[in-house]
């Protein structure tokens, strides 16, 4: 039985995933992760907010409007 409460760290777990579809947002949104750039530096509220809704979208777990047409 796997427990769920294990953490994985995979290259290909949910978490790294959503890691990385959060630095893809932060480049097309001209936020900075890092104190490096020349970018508008995110803040804390940013990240966690930012890494959570990547989570809920790597996971199907997003609810959001779809655009009526």
């Amino acid at each position: 039985m796997v427990d769920r409460s294990v953490l994985q760290a995979g290259e290909n777990s949910p978490e790294h995933v959503a890691y990385r579809l959060m630095e893809c947002i932060a480049d097309v949104e001209g936020i900075s992760l890092s104190k490096s750039g020349k970018e508008k530096m995110a803040t804390r509220k940013w990240i966690l907010d930012a890494y959570a809704e990547s989570l809920d979208a790597v996971r199907a777990n997003r609810r959001y409007n779809k655009p009526q047409t």
